[in-house]
């Protein structure tokens, strides 16, 4: 009885050891994202395209706190992916040329990467978040304000509010801006990043330094003028990926170039709209848009 006892017990460990392998074998893919929110939003969304269409699982580390910890967690194959924007190369991960053409910092951004971390920088997805001057909509109309040279002639009589770090930066803030653009505005006002919105939409200054995808400029009814002299290096957002994984799973490159090109920053800027204005979750809206977009094979049946 005892030795009967014994048998069925080493029976169900094993039985229970199985199943507990089995449930873990399904191998998982590990995205990265960092504490603002499209990060978020496109991690989501790339987890529900990677759950819908492979084997695999995906697990989102957010909140991670600069670039350079997401590239040595990815280093460290402690990620798999993230997104990442293409202006990070001046950040002095390896050797780069200084130049604010779009083609070229993509292409330093590439090579850069694959040659020394053995990533593959993907194609951009179409936005970039980047600074922009923002103007309140009905001031652009009355004005005829479509891109920032046009400020010019209106310098002398626009309270201009902006980020306080900015204004001391010598090489990429305000001492440059005015050298590059040939204009200073005559009143100026240092203030914190989260305050220029309302200011200017509270018509305390006409025009600020603002984040070209931040929900606050639909919440504001602002518009952002073009940078037409290109004084900011571009930010394109692209995801990043670990050669090694894509080699693994060649399933994931088709699935990391399906969005390439085809999110504009009205795009994602609405995205951030619902979940930072209207509070709602981050998969929530990814599977949202993606169902709208009629790329989940499984539609509202592929949650995982």
């Amino acid at each position: 009885m005892r030795k009967a006892i014994i048998l069925s017990a080493l029976a169900v460990i094993i039985a229970c050891t199985s199943v507990l392998s089995g449930c873990s074998s399904k191998e998982t893919i590990k995205i990265g994202a960092a504490t603002y929110t499209e990060t978020k939003i496109m991690a989501a969304i790339y987890k529900e395209l990677i759950e819908d269409r492979t084997d695999l699982t995906v697990d989102i580390t957010p909140d991670l706190l600069s670039n350079p910890m997401i590239l040595k967690s990815m280093s460290r194959d402690d990620l798999d992916m993230a997104l990442m924007y293409s202006g990070v190369i001046f950040s002095n991960f390896f050797p780069v040329k200084q130049t604010t053409d779009r083609k070229e910092v993509l292409k330093q951004a590439q090579e850069g990467f694959d040659k020394h971390y053995d990533f593959t920088w993907f194609d951009p997805l179409g936005w970039e978040n980047t600074y922009a001057l923002t103007v309140q909509e009905q001031t652009a109309e009355e004005k005829g304000l479509k891109k920032v040279s046009d400020l010019k002639k209106d310098q002398g009589n626009m309270k201009f509010g902006v980020d306080s770090s900015w204004m001391e930066r010598k090489q990429d803030g305000y001492p440059a801006f005015i050298k590059h653009y040939g204009f200073d505005f005559e009143q100026s006002y240092s203030m914190d990043i989260n305050l220029v919105y309302e200011a200017v939409a509270n018509e305390r200054v006409d025009v600020v330094l603002a984040y070209s995808t931040d929900p606050r400029l639909i919440q504001y009814h602002l518009k952002t003028l073009e940078d037409d002299k290109r004084f900011f290096p571009p930010y394109d957002a692209s995801m990043v990926a670990r050669n090694e994984v894509l080699e693994k799973h060649p399933e994931l490159k088709p699935i990391m170039n399906e969005l390439v090109g085809e999110m504009d920053e009205e795009t994602i800027t609405k995205l951030n709209y619902e979940v930072d204005i209207k509070n709602r979750n981050e998969r929530e809206v990814a599977r949202e848009f993606l169902t709208e977009k009629g790329l989940l094979n499984n539609g509202s049946e592929g949650t995982k």
